[in-house]
């Protein structure tokens, strides 16, 4: 019998070591399995939120977000006390007193699951709430992922402290309507900081992270009300306020202000300029969790008054051409840029009549074809070449032989007219085609091109003498970068849409303009403006003199009318607009880019300057005068006496003779005026 009994007590002693052993190891087990895949507790230390990208306007005025969470991070120490008191209250009343895991509140939650059937509540504490980003979402809420939180809570309280760990959730919590942490949310419902915030507001926020649709004040403001008012009572209770203090919020009624769109409502052609730029340049994960600060060069009333001209001259246009009593679906569209001189700030940019309508920036990702605006490129080549403003080209029926293709060409002028020979500025201010072709065939069509690369334009040119005529697609800020040069006296400068970005640690990103740089002579610039000059005041870009003030600038046409064009400058401003259809159509009958370009550029440029006085083109020394005409140093031709009516020329050539009187008095530099009387005594 003692044997028996001693038999068993082995047994028993052995089975339950045997247990314990078992279940010591299935629990270990079970640890590691949980944990083997648990992040690292220094990576909250680390912790980078998603942030967002911030654009502005040259004076610091908001224009455009870019996120995929709206998150606005900013330290504990600027969040107001009763704010950070409301989320205690509402989430987690003993933060302070445990270590990660409140099992008080998970006893609580487990009694209210078996009750329920299901999970309906968690027992999380701010703590786990914090770590949830870290673990996978795929894993619901299942008891093996509540272990995992509280296990890794427990070590991230061991290693931080509560204010840091409180800091990341305040600033991490989704309280819906697409904000992520307290600033946003408070911009989002309050249109202000979550400094600004009353109580009866940090209440409201604090009860939010239960179920921020639900709870939505946009949507559902009575429940937002009644769960305010728990939030505030839970106030009470814990000390934080008084009965009084809980009234007079609760009698407090919100004044929600829906956080508007940016994007869309301030200026979007610009704003999605900036978004594709960033994107291309340092990757979408910067672009929308990157928390850039980025300052932009636009001026918003500019930008405003571009987009209403444009709409303004397309209304217009649309009424002399009854499209729609045409048949033609299609609405005309424009695009208008202007540059700053001198700093190269893009200060305004549209890219069509409607962004909502179409995203497409015509501005910069269409190309078209420049027509006559495409001239004082070849002018400026020819200028370089040996070209002087009294040079003199034969206006004549011309064919030329085409090797490439065997065939001939003929070119036309717009009006089906010859002037037979015309000076170069006479030739530029009326836009002649036949002369330009002359001209190019004189300085080479390889040494037209790579000027053209010289001032920007890098689109593919035609490679043909048709080159002279703008055949080739370019865009419209091409082309306004192309006539700054002359604008900014030889100097290209980058269009700047960007003036600094600054990272989420406050550094300033660098390399993101290029510098300035001479790419052609001071002198060349200057005659390229006078000659421009010409176009505005006796040529074809006759309806922009209404602006009263210096202005140098050429129109365009394409061929068959489907493209509309007028580019020009003051001593402030190079602006271009064009005008056209998406899919190309003649825009009409004598649709040209002097009756349907010049209007919209004349009203921008006279709200531009309205007040500002009045500036003049700055002559560079280089530049010397003689008989109402501007030269190149050393390339003024030996002119006949005032009574003899032609100037001693070379036609056909554009050369003359060397300056062997420079200097005598007869000669006196002044700065030209109606230059073109000159010519009209001459011809």
């Amino acid at each position: 019998m003692w044997n028996l009994l001693k038999i068993i007590r082995w047994l028993t002693l052995w089975t339950i070591f045997f247990v314990m052993i078992s279940g010591g190891l299935i629990i270990a087990g079970v640890y590691l399995h949980i944990t083997e895949d648990l992040p690292e507790i220094s990576s909250l230390r680390d912790y980078r939120p998603p942030v967002v990208t911030t654009v502005y306007s040259d004076d610091n005025r908001k224009i455009a977000e870019f996120y995929k969470e709206r998150r606005i991070v900013i330290p504990l120490s600027i969040m107001p006390k009763l704010l950070v008191q409301a989320f205690l209250a509402a989430e987690d009343s003993r933060f302070f007193s445990h270590r990660g895991v409140d099992y008080m509140g998970i006893a609580r939650a487990f009694l209210k699951n078996i009750e329920a059937g299901t999970i309906v509540q968690g027992g999380s504490t701010i703590t786990q709430q914090v770590i949830k980003p870290f673990l996978a979402a795929s894993e619901g809420r299942s008891y093996k992922r509540k272990l995992k939180e509280a296990i890794l809570a427990y070590r991230i309280e061991k290693t931080f402290t509560k204010e840091e760990i409180l800091s990341v959730y305040l600033n991490q919590i989704y309280l819906g309507y697409g904000a992520y942490g307290v600033e946003a949310a408070a911009e989002n419902y309050f249109g202000k900081s979550v400094k600004e915030l009353n109580l009866a507001e940090c209440a409201m926020l604090a009860g939010l992270p239960k179920a921020p649709s639900r709870y939505s004040p946009l949507t559902r403001p009575e429940k937002t009300k009644k769960r305010q008012v728990y939030v505030l009572n839970r106030m009470v209770a814990r000390g934080c306020i008084t009965d009084a203090q809980a009234v007079e919020a609760m009698n407090t009624k919100f004044d929600i202000k829906p956080r508007r769109n940016w994007y869309k409502e301030t200026i979007p052609y610009y704003a999605e300029h900036i978004r594709r730029y960033i994107e291309k340049k340092f990757g979408p994960t910067i672009l929308y969790e990157g928390g850039l600060q980025i300052y932009t060069t636009v001026n918003i009333e500019m930008q405003k008054a571009a987009q209403a001209e444009i709409e303004k001259g397309l209304k217009k246009l649309g009424k002399r051409q009854k499209y729609h009593k045409r048949g033609i679906s299609q609405r005309p569209q424009g695009a208008l840029v202007c540059i700053e001189a001198g700093t190269g700030y893009v200060k305004a940019m549209v890219g069509g009549r409607s962004f909502e309508e179409s995203h497409f920036n015509r501005a910069v990702q269409s190309k078209r074809q420049p027509g006559s605006a495409f001239k004082p490129v070849i002018y400026a080549a020819a200028i370089d070449k040996g070209y002087t403003p009294v040079s003199v080209i034969n206006d004549s029926d011309s064919t030329f032989w085409i090797k490439a293709t065997k065939t001939a060409w003929r070119p036309v002028n717009y009006d089906k007219k010859y002037y037979g020979p015309i000076s170069l500025r006479k030739a530029l201010a009326k836009s002649r085609n036949v002369p330009a072709v002359k001209i190019l065939k004189s300085v080479g069509i390889d040494y037209a091109i790579s000027y053209a690369r010289k001032l920007g334009i890098s689109s593919d040119l035609n490679r043909g003498l048709s080159l002279a005529l703008g055949p080739s697609g370019v865009s419209l800020v091409e082309l306004v970068t192309a006539y700054s040069v002359f604008m900014n006296l030889g100097e290209l400068v980058h269009p700047v849409f960007i003036k600094k970005i600054i990272d989420r640690e406050g550094n300033e990103i660098p390399g993101i303009n290029p510098p300035k740089k001479r790419v052609i002579e001071k002198s060349t610039a200057y005659i390229m403006t006078s000659l421009l000059e010409s176009v505005v005041k006796q040529g074809t870009g006759r309806r922009v003199r209404a602006l009263n003030r210096p202005v140098a600038g050429k129109t365009g046409t394409s061929s068959n009318l489907h493209d509309a064009w007028f580019v020009g400058y003051t001593p402030r401003y190079i602006t271009g607009v064009w005008v056209g259809f998406d899919r190309e159509r003649s825009l009409g009958r004598r649709e040209t880019g002097s009756k349907t370009a010049s209007p919209i550029w004349l009203g921008f440029m006279k709200k531009m300057l309205a007040g500002k006085p009045v500036r003049e083109f700055h002559i560079p020394g280089e530049v010397v005068f003689a008989n109402n005409e501007c030269f190149k140093k050393g390339t003024v031709p030996v002119f006949r006496p005032a009574n003899v009516e032609k100037p001693d020329v070379i036609a056909d050539s554009g050369r003359f003779k060397p300056d062997m009187t420079a200097g005598k008095k007869r000669f006196k530099p002044r700065v030209i005026t109606e230059t073109d009387q000159f010519f009209k005594s001459s011809m």
